[in-house]
């Protein structure tokens, strides 16, 4: 788990997903495989819908969710905690005289919905009192009743506890059996149920799964007492337990010999290289700091994108809306109409809500909108930002992008990331071929600690394994690696992004933002890229 998965975890409060709430309840494992009536849902949201009609409403649209996750959490040969929770209930968001007001209910009774209306239609008209100017909404299409689904192989909710366990028993004592001293590994699944009506015309139902299997495996040198740590190299995913089938297709071998994974991950095989990667890095020489040309890998690069592209791209953020919590934005709108070179020629990077396999793929966002793909920036060229209904007007857009989003039916949507991806490269490159023309660099996999400002400018990032390259070879294996970076200066410094065989998707299960608090889930892939003359520090390096 990285910094940014415990530090959303930690502020929105781990144990806030692991202990049920006043509105979240722990079930049996059996009842996450059940879901609500469809006809049901239908006839409360339209028992909503009339309701905030007839309370003088001019748009109001109704999301019923049932929101279940399942975590089982396992160190060395004990499981630390097995959880089943279920949240379900009735978010109802209304236009009332030119102004936003919500409410929600888990009574899932005509009566407790068509209150729950009233009660968002009443609060609409108090803030249009104090409101300067009435919403701007973007028109969307009534796309009548309509389903969508994850597209996945297994039901992850279906599998028997028994199994997971085992799995992830195995997989400790494998890595163990490897030279691991400790070693910790988790499932997360999440399948959100999720039907949303609304005065446009539609009735959307969508069942949404996501997976993640984190790991991470210590070796203690017993002489020194000095430990290295290697996280699992797998990405969160918007699939099924067919995620942790292993198979072949799903597997690269980098050529240093990592093993890396795409649509299929092997865990118990990636806790064996952890456990040996991780001692091997005990051993490593430290980097000496200076300028390098560095090579990073998809499983690294996700999370460069998310800080610096990702979330400086959010208009909401742009504007100042998340100031006070998330921070602010330097890709301010004047750069979008004066066409700010973000990044090199090579750098293309789009948003893209319906990618087979993502953890932010939807048919529809939490607005009705049908989602889509759409360039941010398109060879280097700032082009756009991720809006949604209320926003688009500031772009002098009329629809909305499709990026709006609620954790759950008591929360109101707002702007949330979409997948934001680095485009491959559009020249055949394999990942060796950039490498071979590199003569003082270094190779990184995997994501690790960092740290960014307020704005999205200035950052330094880590990773989980480093490789020295000299005259177009890999060396040896290094450690105490961080790069340091501007975000424009960075970017522009991209030479060369591998082709389209090579993409592969990282992610943040947990990503944080809004006051109070919402997690979403979002996932970035690229191809492996190349980066030249950035700067690179000693993590280890004391200046006492």
């Amino acid at each position: 788990m990285d910094r940014r998965q415990f530090l959303a975890l930690g502020g929105i409060g781990f144990g806030g997903l692991l202990v049920p709430s006043a509105f979240t309840r722990a079930i049996a494992a059996e009842e996450l495989e059940s879901s609500l009536d469809v006809a049901m849902k239908k006839s409360l949201a339209d028992a909503a819908l009339g309701a905030a009609r007839d309370s003088g409403a001019s748009y109001c649209d109704v999301r019923i969710g049932r929101y279940l996750r399942q975590f089982v959490i396992t160190r060395e040969d004990k499981v630390q905690n097995v959880v089943n929770t279920e949240s379900t209930g009735v978010g109802v968001r209304v236009i009332a005289d030119g102004a936003w007001g919500f409410a929600a209910t888990n009574a899932l009774t005509a009566d407790g919905v068509a209150n729950a209306a009233r009660q968002a239609a009443a609060i609409a008209k108090a803030n249009a009192k104090i409101q300067s100017a009435p919403v701007q909404f973007a028109k969307a299409p009534g796309y009548g009743e309509v389903s969508w689904k994850t597209p996945i192989v297994k039901n992850a909710m279906a599998v028997p506890i028994k199994d997971k366990v085992d799995l992830l028993l195995g997989v400790n004592a494998a890595a163990i059996k490897a030279g691991a001293n400790f070693v910790n590994s988790t499932l997360f699944l999440v399948n959100e149920q999720k039907y949303f009506a609304s005065t446009d015309g539609s009735y959307i139902d969508q069942d949404v799964h996501r997976i993640w299997a984190p790991l991470e495996v210590t070796a203690i040198d017993q002489a020194s007492g000095k430990f290295r740590t290697r996280d699992g190299l797998s990405a969160p995913m918007g699939m099924g337990y067919e995620y942790l089938d292993g198979t072949a297709a799903g597997k690269t071998t980098l050529p240093n010999g990592v093993v890396v994974y795409g649509m299929s991950y092997d865990m118990e095989e990636d806790a064996v290289a952890a456990a040996k990667h991780a001692q091997a890095k005990l051993k490593a020489p430290s980097v000496k700091p200076g300028k390098y040309d560095l090579v990073l890998d998809p499983s690294h690069t996700w999370l460069t994108i998310h800080e610096s592209v990702g979330h400086p791209l959010e208009l909401d953020r742009v504007l100042g809306y998340e100031a006070n919590y998330a921070g602010t934005s330097f890709a301010t709108l004047d750069k979008r109409r004066d066409k700010f070179r973000y990044g090199s020629d090579e750098v293309t990077i789009f948003a893209d809500k319906t990618q087979k396999g993502s953890l932010g793929g939807v048919g529809y966002d939490d607005e009705g909108v049908k989602t889509k793909r759409w360039d941010l920036i398109r060879d280097g060229i700032l082009v756009d930002y991720q809006t949604i209904r209320d926003q688009a007007h500031i772009l002098g857009k009329t629809e909305s992008d499709g990026c709006c989003y609620a954790d759950s039916w008591s929360s109101v949507q707002f702007q949330r990331m979409a997948n934001v991806s680095l485009a491959p490269g559009k020249q055949k490159l394999s990942v060796a071929d950039l490498i071979k023309d590199v003569e003082n660099g270094i190779y990184i996999i995997g994501d690790g600690s960092f740290s960014i400002d307020q704005q999205r400018y200035n950052a330094q990032f880590g990773g989980q394994l480093f490789y020295e390259i000299k005259d177009g070879k890999i060396t040896q294996q290094i450690e105490d690696v961080a790069y340091q970076i501007r975000t424009p200066e960075f970017w522009n410094a991209c030479a060369a992004v591998c082709d389209e065989s090579d993409y592969r998707m990282g992610g943040s299960f947990f990503d944080g933002k809004g006051q109070p608090g919402q997690v979403s889930a979002v996932s970035h892939g690229s191809s492996t890229a190349r980066f030249n003359g950035i700067n690179v520090i000693n993590t280890a390096r004391s200046l006492g």
